[in-house]
């Protein structure tokens, strides 16, 4: 067994476990940061570390153009590559191939695009997409699956998961006819989808937990759809997925996003908010997000928030950050994005705690409401 449920709230689906993987136990719920191409971006590993990052994110589809397959083998894999010795988990690239709508072609052998580097015509298939993550490495892999978007008709969604599904059958197969290639283990998780269709959904999530995947993700939200239609689908996901299985929600989200989707049982999440609203100016705190660019700091010498315990907190004012954003210093964007990463680390370590303390559903109400009084 991977994975370990230790204990489950009494009044919700909240539950916290433990994911054993060869690069080290990932405590659930948890946040992954998202390093694409083998990078959170402006982040060293060991400040995602210093940060309590347990496990990161990279894209199978960037890291297949660059630095390619073939130089990802002689670097040994991905962790010898970044210095990142933790859990990494890989994306199938599905995703980055459905946000190129205008270059690819789905067939049922895969899909065929136009890399958006030099516009040369590739290919991925379940098989192939299993194979470049065999090459980097990742501890858990993601299977090819097509994401619809969320105004697709339905008997397209409905088309679309059954390819879907017998893209996972055939990803499942050859996974199971190849090893790994730096003596770790490797997991595969399959991916759901159906829209917001809940039969649609049904159907999906009983065929890939008949093919016994190591966890099974929810894939297809947060494209558009409204909060309370994906909040529906996790709830009717947390009756159909097996309880003995870590549950993924992939591409979400904000800090209401996830607390409510860990109330339904969901275990691990990962998003570019923290990093891309970082960059921007944006920063996270208990109290709601703030945009350190507004005139309003210039002359704020006070904490991020005050008495948060990460080294941002601790040693720079609101008035410097400012500085550092308006004259383009690079620093004024790092420590933005290890204030962003730090809070999205301590709601679902915070979410955990309280979990295992019975008072879940009474943090999380009275945190949200004191959230979104200054978001």
């Amino acid at each position: 067994m991977n994975f370990r449920l230790l204990h489950t709230d009494t009044n919700t689906a909240a539950r916290c476990a433990e994911l054993y993987t060869d690069h080290g136990t990932i405590p659930t719920p948890v946040f992954m940061p998202v390093g694409t191409r083998a990078s959170v971006k402006s982040v060293e590993p060991h400040e995602l570390k210093e940060q309590q990052a347990h496990i990161i994110l990279a894209n199978t589809y960037h890291l297949y153009l660059k630095p390619g397959n073939a130089i990802m083998e002689k670097a040994g894999g991905v962790h010898r590559f970044m210095n990142w010795q933790g859990p990494l988990l890989t994306d199938s690239g599905g995703y980055q191939v459905y946000s190129l709508s205008e270059l690819r072609k789905i067939t049922e052998e895969g899909v065929t695009f136009k890399s958006h580097l030099d516009g040369s015509m590739l290919q991925f298939t379940p098989e192939n997409v299993v194979d470049t993550q065999r090459i980097i490495g990742s501890d858990i892999l993601m299977p090819l699956d097509e994401c619809p978007s969320s105004t697709a008709e339905r008997e397209y969604i409905r088309k679309s998961g059954e390819m879907t599904i017998r893209w996972a059958e055939r990803a499942k197969q050859h996974f199971s006819l190849t090893r790994p290639l730096y003596g770790h283990g490797q997991m595969l998780f399959g991916i759901t989808q159906g829209g917001t269709h809940a039969d649609l959904r049904t159907i999906s999530a009983k065929a890939l937990v008949d093919l016994d995947f190591d966890g099974y993700a929810t894939g297809g939200m947060a494209v558009g759809e409204p909060a309370e239609e994906m909040y529906r689908i996790l709830e009717l996901s947390h009756t159909l997925l097996p309880e003995h299985k870590p549950r993924y929600l992939m591409g979400v989200g904000t800090p209401e996003n996830i607390l409510n989707a860990i109330e339904r049982g969901v275990d691990m999440f990962d998003c570019v908010i923290p990093t891309r609203e970082g960059r921007n100016g944006r920063v996270y705190t208990r109290h709601g997000k703030m945009n350190l660019r507004s005139a309003k700091y210039s002359e704020d010498f006070s904490s991020i928030d005050e008495g948060f315990d990460n080294d941002v907190c601790r040693n720079y004012s609101r008035a410097y950050i400012r500085h550092l954003l308006n004259v383009g210093e690079i620093l004024g964007l790092k420590l933005c994005t290890l204030q962003n990463i730090s809070f999205f680390m301590w709601l679902t370590r915070t979410a955990r705690t309280q979990i295992q303390n019975g008072s879940f559903r009474e943090w999380k109400e009275s945190f949200l409401e004191q959230y979104k009084r200054n978001d």
